[in-house]
């Protein structure tokens, strides 16, 4: 089943007030996983309950199938919704809990127990039936709200940053674990997160939002590698922001120089966004004194990466990722120069804020 949003607006409180969602649009096709990808506040989670029901919009449409549902209620709209929190009944057994919607819907108890076990096997989860929510860890519990929102056959499964109270590692194990799901289910999926690396791991599509209107949406690689707007570049890949302006076609950023867009006109002020990991950094010599060399103000090692913290030339900060191996090779030490080389940037015209 395909779900499409078409102009989707709303407010909440003063109809004059600023948008929770502002004339989005976009669809998430079928069999596959779409994210809602954003920063706090950017109107994720409203979009979702939008398309679940739960809330009613000043104006657009949601179609399930090409089957304008906007003013259908939740509970015909054939989706099921998994929250962050699970939302489970803790006076409930597993098998109970699972069971819930069925039987609900009046469905026979054979019914019921072939659709319970089938789903706890699917998830994993086949020897908890008796257990309740407190026996169960994080991870366990969020599998039995995804199996709970399966039990009614939904045509479009929506997931509201349902991996969002765990902790890293479990959150790691199962997005891996829902990837293989989702491949047998083929249930069309739509997630909301804040995590660019879950986005980016588990979605075919992804839809971008800030300040509730969608900015930019495809693959994973499409948004990443060719931003259309300076929110796009900024927030995806954590990039260095560098200001300067244009001087015979070069973008002079910071001390140095990158190719300005086609056609950007001479002195025109502009933005380049760097990330970290589209720096190289070379040893300067003792005698250089080159505008793209830095000092190195600190290295902080996480894992196998390293995080350099540099000071340009004009006194900007400036950050970059690393391999230790990298570091190791080049031999650089806090207090060390540099020489910095922009390897790729993306640069703006500045007619916007970020």
């Amino acid at each position: 089943m395909t779900v499409a949003v078409e102009d989707m607006t709303k407010r909440f409180g003063r109809s004059d007030g600023a948008a929770a969602v502002e004339s989005a649009s976009f669809s998430a096709r079928e069999g596959e996983i779409t994210t809602l990808l954003g920063p706090s506040g950017s109107g994720k989670s409203t979009l979702l309950r939008l398309i679940a029901g739960l809330e009613e919009p000043d104006s657009g449409r949601v179609l399930i199938a090409g089957k304008d549902v906007t003013r259908v209620s939740p509970g015909k709209r054939n989706v099921g919704f998994v929250f962050q929190s699970y939302a489970l009944f803790r006076h409930l057994s597993v098998f109970e809990n699972v069971a819930f919607g069925m039987r609900v819907r009046g469905r026979s108890e054979a019914d019921v127990k072939a659709r319970v076990e089938e789903l706890l096997k699917l998830v994993q989860l086949s020897g908890t039936s008796a257990r309740f929510p407190s026996q169960l860890s994080g991870g366990q519990r969020q599998r039995i709200a995804l199996a709970r929102a399966l039990a009614t056959d939904p045509a479009v499964l929506l997931l509201d940053e349902p991996f969002g109270a765990l902790d890293a590692r479990v959150r790691v194990e199962l997005r891996q674990w829902l990837l293989e799901f989702q491949k047998k289910t083929k249930v069309t999926t739509v997630l909301v997160t804040h995590d660019q690396e879950e986005a980016f791991e588990l979605s075919e599509h992804v839809v971008l939002l800030s300040e509730g209107k969608v900015v930019q949406t495809g693959t994973p690689h499409e948004l990443y590698d060719r931003p259309k707007t300076p929110f796009v570049a900024s927030f995806l890949g954590g990039a260095n922001v560098l200001r300067g302006s244009v001087r015979f076609g070069m973008a002079e950023v910071g001390s140095m120089s990158v190719e300005a867009p086609a056609g950007t006109a001479e002195g025109a002020s502009v933005h380049a966004f760097v990330r970290p990991h589209d720096i190289r950094l070379v040893k300067a010599e003792p005698e250089e004194d080159s505008v793209s060399v830095a000092r190195v103000e600190r290295l902080t090692r996480i894992g196998a990466q390293v995080k350099v913290s540099l000071e340009l030339a004009d006194g900007e900060p400036m950050t970059v990722q690393m391999s230790k191996v990298e570091v190791d090779s080049i031999g650089i030490e806090a207090g060390d120069r540099v020489l910095v080389d922009l390897r790729e940037a993306k640069v703006f015209v500045e007619d916007y804020s970020i």
